[in-house]
């Protein structure tokens, strides 16, 4: 006996073409939900970490001061000191605020430098030490703290003591 082949019913064929659309719909809603879902969390976690774009670094600029002679502390004999100074700045007006307040500035790096011993600068470690106290007393002589943030260190261009 052979069994009889059911044919399907119209019916049957809508309700199986409405399932395959509803299981598709849901299947995309699903997808799209998930893809929003990362990229929501992705935005989010990626501007708590962020750091905020930093500006640009100003280029440098070096400014000139004339050469300093002072006498030195004395040690054993009377000893001098002669230097020649640049200062290493960020292009900005502190250039035109070291000149307007060169006075000042000189007096500082003057009674600095006179404090000093010969055996104090003798060395890489004084010369180094010396030049960060310059520019110490530089950044005292700016007024804001902008200027004083552009002053960047002092450089030698002569050293000599006799």
């Amino acid at each position: 006996m052979s069994k009889p082949t059911e044919e399907p019913s119209p019916a049957d064929g809508k309700k199986s073409k409405k399932r395959l659309l509803i299981i598709i719909l849901i299947a995309v809603l699903a997808i799209g939900a998930g893809a929003g879902g990362t990229w929501y969390a992705m935005k989010m976690s990626g501007d708590e970490g962020a750091e905020p774009p930093k500006p640009k670094e100003k280029p440098t600029a070096f400014v000139n001061l004339e050469m300093f002679t002072v006498n030195l502390q004395p040690e054993d004999s009377g000893q001098f000191l002669q230097v020649g100074l640049t200062v290493k700045t960020r292009e900005s007006p502190v250039g035109a605020a070291i000149a307007k307040q060169m006075p000042e500035i000189r007096n500082r790096i003057l009674m600095l430098l006179s404090s000093k011993k010969a055996a104090d600068v003798a060395g890489i470690v004084g010369k180094q030490q010396l030049s960060q106290q310059i520019t110490e007393e530089i950044k005292q002589s700016m007024g804001s703290d902008e200027l004083k943030e552009d002053v960047l260190e002092v450089l030698f261009t002569s050293f000599v003591i006799q």
